[in-house]
Protein backbone atom coordinates (compact mmCIF):
# COMPACT_ATOMS: atom_id res chain seq x y z
CA UNK A 1 0.00 0.00 0.00
CA UNK A 2 1.51 3.28 -1.04
CA UNK A 3 1.09 6.63 1.05
CA UNK A 4 -1.49 7.73 -1.13
CA UNK A 5 -3.98 4.89 -0.56
CA UNK A 6 -2.83 5.27 2.61
CA UNK A 7 -4.22 8.47 3.36
CA UNK A 8 -7.39 7.85 1.73
CA UNK A 9 -8.14 4.64 3.89
CA UNK A 10 -7.61 7.20 6.90
CA UNK A 11 -10.07 9.83 5.62
CA UNK A 12 -12.57 7.19 5.28
CA UNK A 13 -12.42 5.76 8.65
CA UNK A 14 -12.59 9.47 10.44
CA UNK A 15 -15.86 10.06 7.61
CA UNK A 16 -13.98 13.68 6.23
CA UNK A 17 -15.98 13.25 3.20
CA UNK A 18 -19.32 13.22 4.54
CA UNK A 19 -21.09 16.07 5.62
CA UNK A 20 -24.54 15.33 5.39
CA UNK A 21 -26.03 17.55 7.86
CA UNK A 22 -24.03 20.77 7.00
CA UNK A 23 -24.70 20.57 3.43
CA UNK A 24 -28.77 20.08 3.72
CA UNK A 25 -28.36 22.87 6.42
CA UNK A 26 -26.19 24.61 3.82
CA UNK A 27 -29.16 23.74 1.30
CA UNK A 28 -32.16 24.51 3.41
CA UNK A 29 -30.85 28.06 4.87
CA UNK A 30 -29.96 29.34 1.38
CA UNK A 31 -33.79 28.74 -0.40
CA UNK A 32 -35.04 30.15 3.11
CA UNK A 33 -33.30 33.04 2.87
CA UNK A 34 -33.58 33.90 -0.83
CA UNK A 35 -37.40 32.44 -1.77
CA UNK A 36 -38.61 34.58 1.91
CA UNK A 37 -36.57 37.82 1.31
CA UNK A 38 -38.34 40.81 0.18
CA UNK A 39 -37.22 43.50 2.65
CA UNK A 40 -33.65 43.13 2.00
CA UNK A 41 -31.44 44.92 -1.25
CA UNK A 42 -28.71 43.17 -2.95
CA UNK A 43 -26.46 45.81 -1.75
CA UNK A 44 -27.54 44.88 2.12
CA UNK A 45 -27.48 41.21 1.31
CA UNK A 46 -23.82 42.38 -0.10
CA UNK A 47 -22.99 43.86 3.25
CA UNK A 48 -24.30 41.49 5.26
CA UNK A 49 -22.53 38.22 3.62
CA UNK A 50 -19.44 40.09 3.81
CA UNK A 51 -19.59 41.34 7.14
CA UNK A 52 -20.93 37.69 8.57
CA UNK A 53 -17.75 36.32 7.04
CA UNK A 54 -15.40 38.30 8.49
CA UNK A 55 -16.69 38.76 11.73
CA UNK A 56 -17.53 34.66 12.24
CA UNK A 57 -13.68 34.05 11.23
CA UNK A 58 -12.27 37.11 13.77
CA UNK A 59 -14.30 34.88 16.77
CA UNK A 60 -13.20 31.54 14.82
CA UNK A 61 -9.71 32.87 15.49
CA UNK A 62 -9.92 33.63 18.77
CA UNK A 63 -12.09 31.10 20.09
CA UNK A 64 -10.98 28.14 17.70
CA UNK A 65 -7.51 28.95 15.98
CA UNK A 66 -6.02 30.26 19.73
CA UNK A 67 -7.86 28.82 22.66
CA UNK A 68 -8.99 25.85 21.47
CA UNK A 69 -12.86 26.33 22.51
CA UNK A 70 -14.36 24.52 19.47
CA UNK A 71 -14.10 23.94 15.79
CA UNK A 72 -15.30 22.66 13.12
CA UNK A 73 -14.78 19.27 11.64
CA UNK A 74 -11.30 18.39 12.76
CA UNK A 75 -8.78 20.47 15.69
CA UNK A 76 -6.34 21.57 12.88
CA UNK A 77 -8.24 23.84 10.09
CA UNK A 78 -9.18 22.27 7.32
CA UNK A 79 -10.60 24.04 3.86
CA UNK A 80 -13.88 22.59 4.58
CA UNK A 81 -14.16 24.75 7.34
CA UNK A 82 -14.59 27.98 5.63
CA UNK A 83 -18.05 26.23 3.86
CA UNK A 84 -19.92 27.30 7.29
CA UNK A 85 -18.12 30.65 7.51
CA UNK A 86 -18.72 31.42 3.55
CA UNK A 87 -22.44 30.04 2.83
CA UNK A 88 -24.11 28.73 5.75
CA UNK A 89 -24.02 31.68 8.50
CA UNK A 90 -24.36 34.69 6.43
CA UNK A 91 -28.19 32.98 5.08
CA UNK A 92 -29.25 32.76 8.77
CA UNK A 93 -28.18 36.32 9.39
CA UNK A 94 -30.36 37.42 6.43
CA UNK A 95 -33.26 35.20 7.81
CA UNK A 96 -33.13 36.97 11.29
CA UNK A 97 -32.87 40.75 9.74
CA UNK A 98 -35.20 39.99 7.10
CA UNK A 99 -38.12 39.06 9.71
CA UNK A 100 -36.29 41.25 12.42
CA UNK A 101 -38.88 43.60 13.73
CA UNK A 102 -37.66 46.99 13.17
CA UNK A 103 -41.00 48.94 13.24
CA UNK A 104 -42.37 47.36 16.42
CA UNK A 105 -41.92 48.17 20.37
CA UNK A 106 -38.61 47.10 22.33
CA UNK A 107 -40.64 44.16 24.16
CA UNK A 108 -41.49 42.89 20.18
CA UNK A 109 -37.55 42.90 19.42
CA UNK A 110 -36.33 41.19 22.97
CA UNK A 111 -38.60 38.39 21.94
CA UNK A 112 -37.68 38.14 18.47
CA UNK A 113 -33.93 37.75 20.00
CA UNK A 114 -34.95 35.22 22.60
CA UNK A 115 -36.44 33.20 20.03
CA UNK A 116 -33.85 33.34 18.02
CA UNK A 117 -31.44 32.66 20.61
CA UNK A 118 -32.86 29.15 21.82
CA UNK A 119 -33.31 28.30 17.76
CA UNK A 120 -29.98 28.73 17.03
CA UNK A 121 -28.57 26.98 20.35
CA UNK A 122 -30.88 24.21 19.63
CA UNK A 123 -29.33 24.04 15.87
CA UNK A 124 -26.48 24.36 17.85
CA UNK A 125 -26.84 20.78 19.79
CA UNK A 126 -27.94 19.19 16.54
CA UNK A 127 -24.40 20.38 14.89
CA UNK A 128 -22.56 18.51 17.40
CA UNK A 129 -24.09 15.03 16.77
CA UNK A 130 -21.26 12.71 15.10
CA UNK A 131 -20.08 12.59 11.55
CA UNK A 132 -21.80 12.57 9.13
CA UNK A 133 -24.82 14.78 10.66
CA UNK A 134 -22.62 17.12 13.04
CA UNK A 135 -20.17 18.92 11.76
CA UNK A 136 -18.66 20.99 14.73
CA UNK A 137 -17.28 20.18 18.23
CA UNK A 138 -16.13 21.71 21.65
CA UNK A 139 -13.06 21.64 23.56
CA UNK A 140 -13.73 23.87 26.46
CA UNK A 141 -16.88 25.22 25.24
CA UNK A 142 -20.01 24.49 26.37
CA UNK A 143 -23.92 25.65 24.93
CA UNK A 144 -24.40 28.11 28.05
CA UNK A 145 -21.64 29.88 26.63
CA UNK A 146 -23.16 29.94 23.38
CA UNK A 147 -26.64 30.92 25.05
CA UNK A 148 -24.77 33.76 26.65
CA UNK A 149 -22.99 35.13 23.50
CA UNK A 150 -25.56 34.95 21.06
CA UNK A 151 -27.82 37.66 21.90
CA UNK A 152 -24.87 40.48 21.53
CA UNK A 153 -24.08 38.56 18.08
CA UNK A 154 -28.01 39.42 17.33
CA UNK A 155 -27.28 42.58 18.31
CA UNK A 156 -23.93 43.20 16.00
CA UNK A 157 -26.29 41.52 13.22
CA UNK A 158 -28.84 45.07 13.67
CA UNK A 159 -25.81 47.22 13.67
CA UNK A 160 -25.04 46.93 10.11
CA UNK A 161 -28.45 47.69 8.70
Amino acid sequence: MNIFEEGKEDMNKKGNYLMIGMLIAIVVFNVIAFATNQRLTKNQIIHIWTFTMVFQMLVDHIIDGKYHGYWYFGEQPEWKDLLPITVLIPPVNMIFLHWYPFAKGIYKRIMYVAVWVLVITFYELITLLPEPWGYFSYGWWHTWYSAIVNPFFAYERNLIL
